[in-house]
C-alpha cells in the first residue's frame, strides 16, 4: 500500500503537471492571440484599400457618365448636322436642276 508521504509526492507532482501544462496552454493562446492580432490588421488594411478602391471606382463611374453624356450630344448635334447636310444638298440638286431648264430655254 502506498504510505501518505508516497501519496503526498504523487499528488504534488501531478499538480506541478497539471501547472506546467496550464503554463503551456497559456504560451499557446498567447501566440494565437498574437497571429489573430497579426490577422485582423491585415484585414484592416486590406479594408482600407477596398474601401479606398470602390471610392475610385464609383469616381470613375461617375467621370465615365459624365463623359458619355458628352459623347452622346456630340453625337446628336452631328445627326443633326448631317440631317440639314442631306437637306441642303436636296435643294442644291433641285436649284441646279430648275437653272439648267432656265438656261436652257433662254440659251
Amino acid at each position: 500500500m502506498l504510505r501518505l508521504v508516497d501519496m503526498n509526492d504523487l499528488t504534488l507532482k501531478v499538480l506541478e503537471q497539471i501547472r506546467d501544462e496550464l503554463r503551456a496552454n497559456g504560451r499557446r493562446i498567447d501566440e494565437t492571440n498574437g497571429r489573430l492580432d497579426q490577422t485582423n490588421q491585415r484585414l484592416d488594411q486590406t479594408n482600407q484599400r477596398l474601401d479606398r478602391l470602390e471610392r475610385r471606382q464609383s469616381e470613375t463611374e461617375v467621370r465615365l457618365a459624365t463623359e458619355l453624356v458628352s459623347v452622346v450630344g456630340a453625337v446628336n448635334a452631328l445627326r443633326e448636322t448631317l440631317l440639314e447636310d442631306r437637306e441642303l444638298r436636296h435643294q442644291v440638286t433641285d436649284h441646279e436642276h430648275r437653272l439648267a431648264r432656265l438656261e436652257a430655254r433662254a440659251g
